[in-house]
């Protein structure tokens, strides 16, 4: 899997350069990254690190019936100017079906910042799922795939003592259930992805925590 991980300001993204879309982004959120002295700026960017003439830009989405929708979300952003710029380049940008940003993508990122309000960390990785039957693409001057699904794994309370972890797994499409209809286990997600996530916790621990599906 072509891989170049970049370390931004407020998350780290493993992009694709052969589907210029992201493996996977990850970050956390603690309730101090909650305040919010930025607005949302909606400034979508070519990633500077990648060269000028293989950098996705916005166009590649115009007219393609896809949201430029995030990874790491705006919204968790808003405490610090460059993590807001940041969060808008298009290496933390996939393909999203606009029923599904606009409604319960945006429902379980909404949850996670309520998850720290009382203090405690939430990590939280996700990304594209890519099945290799009938794949799609968009772009006007770059091959962007379009992703089959998304994933979201998460794991609060590590740091407190008192870790939860679960996992969500969402069709690439417009659906209304309850967010418990597309959760499952971290390690659902992981045999799915061929993903380890959270591997620096203690193997005995990681194996409890990715077992749970704590909604």
């Amino acid at each position: 899997m072509p891989e170049q991980v970049i370390k931004r300001t407020n998350y780290t993204v493993s992009f694709n350069s052969r589907t210029n879309i992201p493996n996977w982004v990850a970050w956390s959120i603690t309730t101090d990254e909650l305040t919010e002295r930025e607005s949302r700026s909606n400034n979508f960017q070519p990633d500077p690190a990648l060269p000028s003439h293989l950098a996705i830009t916005t166009e590649d989405y115009t007219g393609s019936g896809y949201d430029r929708g995030h990874m790491c979300p705006a919204a968790d952003n808003r405490y610090h100017w460059r993590a807001m710029d940041e969060s808008f380049y298009m290496t933390n940008i996939c393909p999203q079906n606009h029923n599904l940003n606009a409604g319960v993508w945006s429902t379980l990122e909404q949850q996670c910042r309520r998850w720290a309000e009382d203090g405690t960390t939430v990590h939280i990785a996700c990304g594209p799922i890519l099945y290799d039957k009938n794949p799609q693409y968009i772009g006007n001057k770059h091959k962007v795939r379009v992703p089959d699904a998304f994933f979201k794994v998460i794991v609060r309370g590590y740091e407190q003592g008192r870790p939860q972890g679960i996992g969500f797994i969402f069709e690439n499409k417009a659906g209304k259930k309850d967010l418990s209809y597309y959760a499952c286990t971290i390690d659902e997600v992981e045999k799915i992805t061929g993903i380890d996530f959270f591997h620096t916790i203690d193997d005995k621990e990681e194996r409890r925590i990715e077992a749970m599906k704590a909604l």
